[in-house]
């Protein structure tokens, strides 16, 4: 399997497609695609740091990231996100996962769990209407 750079029409058609609980994403730093031969087996985007207070121009998130199931797909991506944000200058990345999953791909790309973050819901005018998860999350960090 094979990273390449992807648009984020491409990112947002596959998260639109395979994505458990979220939805397409309005922007982004990069997208990054993972190939097996010509098929697209999953994405990640990655933009600002949704949360005001990380956002310090130093932080990347991975704002979204989705497989087809691909075997070890999301480990590779992950490990992806952190190469390329080390390279356009970033000094970490962050991502966050519902507390109810393991973080078992986070863990094997390096990426350490800060623990328990925000509420059980995201607040804000924006999602109302928004069928996501009423579940705390786990923020996780890599430093690059």
């Amino acid at each position: 399997m094979k990273i390449k750079p992807i648009t984020l029409k491409e990112a947002n058609r596959f998260v639109a497609q395979y994505h458990r609980h979220h939805g397409e994403t309005v922007g982004h730093k990069f997208s990054i695609g993972l190939f097996d031969g010509n098929a697209l087996v999953g994405v990640a985007i990655c933009g600002r740091p949704v949360s005001r207070i990380l956002d310090d121009g130093l932080t990347c998130e991975v704002n979204r990231l989705c497989t087809n199931g691909a075997h070890n797909a999301c480990s590779m991506l992950y490990g992806a996100s952190a190469r390329v944000a080390r390279e356009m200058g970033y000094d970490r990345i962050i991502t966050y996962i519902l507390e109810s999953e393991s973080g078992t791909s986070l863990k094997a790309s390096g990426w350490i769990c800060e623990g328990k973050s925000g509420g059980p819901h995201w607040t804000g005018c924006r999602n109302s209407g928004v069928d996501i998860p009423r579940e705390y999350k786990k923020r996780w960090v890599k430093k690059l």
